[in-house]
């Protein structure tokens, strides 16, 4: 299964590369396969390094919050686990 977690575009890189922000991580990114041009700020859906959608903000934020619920459960379950361990 692959997850793409909306990433905020917080710098525009020579050669169509960008710098992104997906939940705290930096990375580069290309923006060769982007079907519409990007600015700083906006939102896009990343596969294997390529900028492959731009969402709203307001999509961006929902998608962000739902996976931040994902892991605060994942983070319950295996706090559980290691308590059954122990």
């Amino acid at each position: 299964m692959c997850l793409s977690i909306p990433s905020k575009i917080i710098e525009i890189l020579p050669d169509n590369y960008a710098i992104v922000d997906t939940m705290g991580v930096k990375r580069k990114v290309s923006l060769d396969l982007m079907p519409e041009p990007v600015n700083i700020g906006d939102y896009v859906l990343i596969h294997v390094g390529y900028a492959m959608t731009k969402l709203s903000e307001e999509d961006a934020i929902e998608s962000i919050k739902v996976y931040e619920e994902i892991l605060e459960k994942l983070d319950e379950e295996e706090g559980k686990l290691h308590k059954e361990v122990d």
